[in-house]
């Protein structure tokens, strides 16, 4: 089989390259750059739970914890008042509830560095991609630059960005707003009144105190913040005068705040500075746009669309790095077992149908609250319903950190992967079918206990609830209680899986057995052992056996041309509708 090609090499298409190859499944990165990323402070990422676990098990686990830094609580301010502080424990699992924020740089290089040590994955600097081709066997990809030539693919996955020369190649209309919010950002090395905090403040009284005025700052390692200020309508330039302005301005503020009478009961806030500016170090500036689009269609035939080539978003605190990732953790699994086993139709369509559908929810929330957060209306509404600020604090919160429709990590639950319901007799759990699990302790066949989501992405996961494993010895815990049952129903399945123990999960109940996909998504939970029931689930997961093609034979790498038309993958139906995505350019 020939390699995948992945065109791009950001953050999602070197996660994809690096996840692909876990599955012993070979690729090349097209990169049309150098190699060489930019040192750029002000350029961050914050990472949820889901996705810092994922870029965790491709080998950026000591990067995370590194160059990134774990919030110990965020605070939600208006004007003068504290409206909310959730508060981030340290040194216990629910640590892992704050959010990861680190420069996109250091995460890039560490992506880099570990594809570099992966012999079935390849990067090619200098290459950009300038025609494509596909027919039913594979995709031909010719690229230009010092390192031009043809390049001959199983399939193709999109990763080059809002401007994607794959989506314009094939001609994937790219719909959506354009300027929905614009801030402008400043990384600085100072001290501020909350050590390890992030705050957003909603109209501080230093800049006026009128609807729509926010400003957030998020520390980062070695003593640097990130501050962000929400610009009016409009494109007028930000001058490096006025930018310097806003930061004096913010930084007096609230050290002066933090030393009034009135927030001593807070001991977050500290000690002030009298209204002087502390002492800061510059170390970055710039102009962050939001936009909103979502591709028509995320597949055509062998081709793929992922990251901000397939969608753009970032509105109100959410993050469109968390759906690149999710797109390439979503993918990559997929992919793998085309490759080795052959696919159906409905598996690979399930990639547009999950993700897509995901992110055009996400987009749909976030038009649906702008109005009301960002046109003034808020002042209206307070006169009616009391309280009604806080709400709107709370969603933007919810979108910083990771919760509620802005933030929280997709469910499956429509996914054309679900297994048939007249086949599955499901278990009462904490989970829904198609969420995400939770991150429990669980037990691995040769004795070590790891974290759930430490096992994700090279198959099916089976775990069983078992109170009072800890006490097992390990040695025979194969043979302990419904584990041969178990494991000679889970041999049986047509996917790679794998069984695990578990004391306890949420809301089941001893000898429930849970299914999880490679992706970390529930499939089922049932109430005991039942294999048939279990094979019916894998078999769903799989794309079903009928379609199902043998592992197709082909050609390494190299300069072999491609012919052929496109395969159609049907008409797309967009899940958001006109309303909000209107505009047809790019």
């Amino acid at each position: 089989m020939d390699p995948v090609i992945i065109v791009g090499a950001g953050p999602v298409g070197l996660s994809l390259a690096l996840s692909l190859a876990r599955l012993n499944v070979p690729s090349v990165v097209l990169d049309e750059t150098t190699g060489q990323e930019d040192t750029r402070p002000a350029r961050t990422a914050v990472l949820r739970q889901d996705t810092a676990a994922f870029v965790g098990r491709l080998g950026c686990a000591d990067t995370l914890e590194t160059a990134g830094t774990r919030w110990t609580a965020w605070r939600t301010m208006r004007r003068r008042r504290l409206l909310e502080r959730v508060e981030f424990a340290p040194h216990t699992p629910a640590a892992s509830a704050s959010p990861v924020h680190l420069p996109q740089h250091a995460l890039t290089r560490a992506l880099r560095a570990a594809l570099a040590d992966e012999e079935l994955a390849e990067i090619v600097t200098s290459s950009r991609l300038a025609e494509l081709e596909q027919d039913e066997h594979g995709v031909g990809a010719h690229t230009r630059g010092p390192n031009g030539t043809w390049w001959r693919g199983s399939y193709l996955v999109g990763c080059d960005g809002p401007r994607s020369t794959v989506r314009k190649l094939l001609d994937i209309r790219f719909p959506g707003r354009t300027a929905v919010e614009r801030h402008a950002v400043a990384a600085l090395r100072t001290e501020l009144p909350w050590p390890g905090e992030a705050l957003l403040h909603r109209s501080p009284p230093r800049h006026g105190g009128g609807p729509g005025g926010e400003v957030s700052a998020r520390p980062l390692a070695d003593g640097i913040w990130r501050l962000d200020w929400l610009l009016p309508p409009g494109r007028d330039l930000v001058t490096p005068d006025a930018l310097v302005a806003r930061i004096r301005d913010s930084l007096a503020g609230w050290t002066t705040e933090a030393a009034e009478p009135g927030d001593e009961s807070d001991p977050a806030f500290g000690r002030g500075h009298g209204g002087q500016v502390p002492p800061y170090e510059l170390l970055d500036t710039g102009v962050h746009t939001v936009h909103h689009r979502l591709a028509r269609s995320w597949r055509q035939g062998r081709a793929f669309l992922a990251g901000d080539a397939a969608h753009l978003l970032g509105a109100l605190g959410t993050q469109g790095l968390d759906e690149g990732l999710r797109d390439a953790e979503n993918l990559s699994w997929k992919l793998g077992l085309a490759w080795h086993h052959g696919a159906s139709e409905m598996l690979l369509d399930s990639y547009q149908a999950e993700r897509r559908g995901a992110v055009a929810a996400r987009l749909r929330a976030a038009d649906q609250a702008l109005p009301l957060l960002r046109d003034g209306g808020a002042t209206r509404w307070r006169t009616v319903l009391p309280g009604a600020a806080r709400g709107h604090s709370t969603l933007l919160t919810d979108g910083h950190l990771g919760r509620g429709q802005l933030g929280a990590p997709p469910v499956y639950a429509r996914s054309p992967l679900a297994p048939p319901a007249d086949q599955v007799v499901g278990a009462p759990v904490g989970t829904l079918p198609g969420a995400p699990v939770t991150d429990v302790a669980v037990t691995a066949a040769d004795g070590s206990v790891v974290r759930l989501r430490d096992r994700l992405g090279r198959g099916l996961l089976v775990v069983l609830v078992a109170p009072g494993t800890g006490v097992w010895d390990r040695r025979h815990w194969r043979s302990a209680g419904l584990m041969p049952q178990l494991t000679s129903a889970v041999d049986a399945l047509p996917m790679r899986s794998e069984v695990l123990v578990t004391e306890a999960y949420p809301g089941a109940a001893a000898h429930t057995v849970l299914l999880v996909r490679p992706d970390g998504h529930l499939v089922t939970a049932l109430p005991g052992v039942r294999p048939a029931e279990l094979y019916a689930c894998a078999d769903a997961v799989r794309g079903g056996a009928e379609g199902v093609r043998g592992a197709e034979s082909g050609g390494s790498t190299g300069l072999s041309g491609a012919s052929g038309g496109s395969e159609g993958a049907g008409p797309a139906v967009d899940p958001v509708g006109t309303a909000m995505l209107h505009s047809e350019g790019d």
